[in-house]
């Protein structure tokens, strides 16, 4: 969803700087056609971009229907993917996500939430980063897990998945935004468990909470992790490509 707004806002200044190009008087024809190229060629590749990512996103109207499907139930723990956590605050993407799962937490959906993450791009433990957030906005320590293995979001669902389990945790569902709700979805139901079911934020539910939303203080120097090697250093780009497809799995963590 942000990368879709931040592409979009790319598109808007795009458009503006063609129309100025081709009403200015100081550019030779040729040198406008070159830049006309240039800025439909980038206009192009965004607007692909842009289908590719609402291909790759549940709809509204599945998010809706899941989540009424959810509501009628209860699980024993949601899961909610980790977000890198930098400059001392948290993203928009993290927030969204922290705020559902207190959301699903307070209407009695969720009994508890497992947030993984390990420190992947930043120093700090995605999962531990995100508990304290929650325990900020009022979600009861007691009620929240957390998953410090995952390095990549296939990992995410599948160690929390076996995390919950040897925890003695039965019903179990994946809490997250539309987009990556989609991307793990084939993943979770062959990979994981068929099992689990999905309840991916509804936007509208967000928006309405959010004029009441708040951006806590938190002691993220709790989740801090001295000598951090970022992932991009550790390992290629082959290896860091597999680990989005959960083919880095340890297949031994969390096992009894």
């Amino acid at each position: 969803m942000l990368v879709a707004l931040e592409k979009k806002n790319l598109l808007a200044s795009q458009k503006i700087i063609l129309k100025q190009v081709l009403s200015a008087d100081c550019f030779s024809l040729s040198l406008k056609m070159s830049i006309v190229l240039k800025v439909f060629l980038i206009l192009l590749f965004v607007l692909l971009n842009l289908l590719f990512i609402s291909s790759c996103s549940l709809s509204s109207k599945a998010c809706k229907k899941l989540y009424d499907r959810a509501s009628e139930d209860q699980f024993d723990m949601i899961i909610v993917p980790g977000v890198p956590f930098s400059d001392g605050k948290w993203s928009r993407t993290m927030k969204g996500r922290v705020y559902w799962a207190k959301f699903l937490f307070d209407k009695g959906i969720a009994k508890n939430i497992m947030f993984s993450g390990a420190a992947v791009y930043s120093p700090y433990i995605e999962g531990e980063i995100m508990s304290l957030y929650a325990q900020a906005i009022g979600v009861l320590k007691e009620h929240i897990y957390v998953e410090a293995k995952a390095e990549h979001s296939t990992e995410n669902i599948y160690y929390s998945y076996q995390k919950s389990r040897e925890l003695g945790f039965a019903k179990i569902a994946l809490a997250s935004d539309p987009f990556q709700a989609k991307m793990l979805k084939k993943f979770t139901r062959k990979k994981v468990s068929p099992n689990i079911k999905l309840i991916p934020f509804v936007v509208d539910t967000l928006k309405k909470m959010e004029p009441n939303m708040t951006d806590p203080e938190i002691n993220f120097q709790q989740a801090f992790v001295p000598g951090f090697v970022p992932i991009t250093k550790k390992e290629g780009l082959w290896k860091r490509l597999k680990g989005t497809m959960g083919k880095n799995i340890d297949d031994g963590a969390y096992q009894p």
